[in-house]
């Protein structure tokens, strides 16, 4: 009795031993199961929070009654430390938040049942609408969905727009705009489309390409090591994105959050460019990604470039890759001397096309002001050049201005901020003749243009100072009376009666003076006798020499020959025959 009583109690010490043991792996394993979960399902929120836009992320925070003050980044630290302490409660609110966010970036999103999506189909039991579903393809073998999985948001998976991005080509006829500072030796990689593999948000797409054993040799012998630090490469492996877009030529552009990883070696990609604006993305200035230092220069082994980047349902975005070679401001600048200079007479015509009088215009520009310093060095050009696109006469300095598109790409005419291309840079011969000519001074900033195609410099506005125009013949006119009456009296029989005189001797009279003899109210009351010796003085004060020297009287000349005083006696009574005329009645 005593034995089976002790051994009763054995079997019941071993069976509770048993079940004991039974209890701790089923809470153990029921544990480490929670765990999995809750770890892959906040990874899943987390990598929801890092997509989101601020404003998403302000709703979130807004919903846990959070203050949203602050940066993104703050905004997205906030919700992923409130995530690790209660993910349960904030995990359907970010699912929500992240799928009303990709219906508003694809118009064609739309959100459906899978029950009655799948109504027709037979899912194996390891498929089912609640859980995860297949992608809208069609049905595969064996009456599985093939296809990338869709996560279930808020009890509707949300779809991608996976039939537009299947109708791009691989390789679009796309053309990128030639930049002037490379010269392209030979293509990578072709345009290639980027085309999303799946659902996720985040999209990571390899590419591969292989190098000659010259294109490997020519980088190798063609770089610069006198700085260990930063190698520089003449020869380059370049990188460019840009818009799947065949119309026109389309310049780099880079796609959202994207990421480039060459050789599992991360890309410096050019800095973010800061905006104010809300619901911004920020976008990277468009220029291409040297990738030369992170490439094997080996003919041997193929290279991988691994793209990463959260596609946009309105845009789709291409690759390209291309071996380069760097050319510098002096090779540039050589280049369009070797093109040749712009003929002196195209210039000289828009001119003339500028300065036309225009019947249908009250107001006649007679004259165009330019300058001779450069708007961007404010110094005197020396090499002056402008866009053949822009319509204003005025240049610039074109060392100038590839020195400073060298270091920040713009291409924007300094004159009128339109777009001026290297292809278009043009050396204005006309500029160049003035800038050489003799007849202009150091000191001389600015010129002026007239109807006639010629220059002048500011302040010289006499006929004998303007460059290149045709001398015109020459009047005396004498202005008698309020009445305007002109009366012209032509200077060459009074030159051929003075030709006898010395040039060192003053004259009585000069072809180029006019003398204002107009008659105001208060001569009129006096007897013409009194009047007549303001004339007389009036004319004995105009005769001077061209040099403006006081002509000299009479009395005051010295002791000449008889010739000589009767040809000055014939002048003096000419004058006074002419005084005569105009004081008479």
């Amino acid at each position: 009795m005593r034995k089976t009583r002790s051994q009763t109690a054995r079997t019941q010490a071993e069976n509770a031993a048993t079940s004991n043991i039974a209890g701790q792996q089923s809470s153990s394993s029921a544990v480490s199961a929670l765990s999995t979960f809750d770890t892959s399902k906040y990874k899943e929120c987390e990598q929801m929070v890092q997509m989101l836009r601020v404003v998403e992320l302000q709703k979130i925070l807004s919903f846990l009654n959070i203050s949203f003050a602050g940066r993104k980044t703050d905004l997205q630290a906030r919700i992923l430390s409130f995530l690790r302490t209660n993910l349960e409660l904030l995990a359907p609110k970010v699912q929500e938040v992240y799928a009303q966010s990709v219906q508003e970036q694809s118009p064609t999103l739309q959100y459906l049942d899978p029950t009655r999506m799948y109504s027709h189909m037979q899912l194996p039991p390891a498929v089912q609408p609640n859980s995860v579903v297949g992608s809208l393809v069609g049905g595969g073998p064996g009456g599985q969905v093939p296809g990338a999985q869709i996560p279930v948001v808020g009890g509707a998976p949300f779809l991608h727009a996976h039939s537009i991005n299947s109708q791009l080509p691989i390789h679009p006829d796309v053309r990128l705009k030639k930049l002037a500072f490379y010269d392209v030796l030979g293509t990578l990689i072709k345009p290639s489309t980027l085309v999303p593999r799946n659902t996720q948000r985040v999209q990571e797409v390899p590419f591969y390409f292989t190098l000659t054993p010259q294109q490997a040799t020519e980088i190798a012998s063609n770089r610069d090591i006198r700085n260990s630090s930063k190698v520089e490469h003449a020869i380059q492996v370049q990188l460019r994105f840009c818009l799947v877009e065949t119309s026109c030529e389309q310049e780099d552009c880079f796609p959202p959050n994207v990421n480039v990883k060459v050789n599992n070696k991360l890309c410096q990609l050019p800095n973010v460019i800061p905006t104010n604006r809300p619901n911004v993305e920020p976008k990277r200035p468009p220029r291409p990604v040297n990738v030369t230092s992170n490439v094997k220069l080996s003919p041997t082994v193929t290279n991988t470039i691994m793209v990463q980047w959260c596609p946009d349902y309105t845009r789709s975005y291409c690759l390209a890759v291309y071996l380069v070679k760097k050319l510098t401001s002096a090779q540039l600048l050589q280049r369009m001397k070797t093109k040749g200079v712009k003929p002196a007479d195209y210039t000289r015509g828009l001119i003339k096309e500028k300065l036309t009088e225009d019947a249908d215009c009250e107001i006649a520009t007679t004259m165009l002001k330019v300058s001779l310093n450069c708007p961007l060095g404010k110094m005197k050009m020396l090499l002056p050049c402008r866009a053949s696109t822009c319509s204003h006469l005025q240049c610039f300095d074109a060392s100038l201005y590839l020195q400073m598109n060298e270091r920040k790409p713009t291409w924007n005419c300094p004159v009128c901020d339109k777009p001026a291309i290297y292809d278009n840079l043009v050396i204005d011969g006309y500029f160049q003749e003035v800038l050489g000519s003799s007849l202009l001074k150091s000191d001389d900033t600015e010129i002026q243009l007239h109807q006639d195609g010629s220059w002048s410099t500011p302040g010289l506005r006499s006929e004998a100072q303007v460059l290149d125009t045709p001398s015109k013949s020459v009047q005396k006119v004498e202005v008698i009376s309020d009445d305007i009456e002109l009366i012209t009296d032509e200077a060459k029989p009074v030159k051929s009666d003075l030709a006898g005189i010395p040039d060192d001797q003053p004259t009585s009279t000069s072809n180029s003076e006019t003398v204002d003899l107009t008659l105001s109210d208060s001569d009129d009351d006096m007897p013409l006798a009194k009047r007549r010796p303001p004339a007389k003085q009036a004319i004995a004060s105009s005769t001077s020499n061209g040099s403006g020297q006081r002509a000299y009287t009479p009395a005051q000349q010295p002791q000449q020959s008889e010739d000589k005083d009767e040809l000055k006696e014939a002048a003096k009574d000419k004058d006074s025959s002419v005084i005569d005329l105009l004081d008479s009645p």
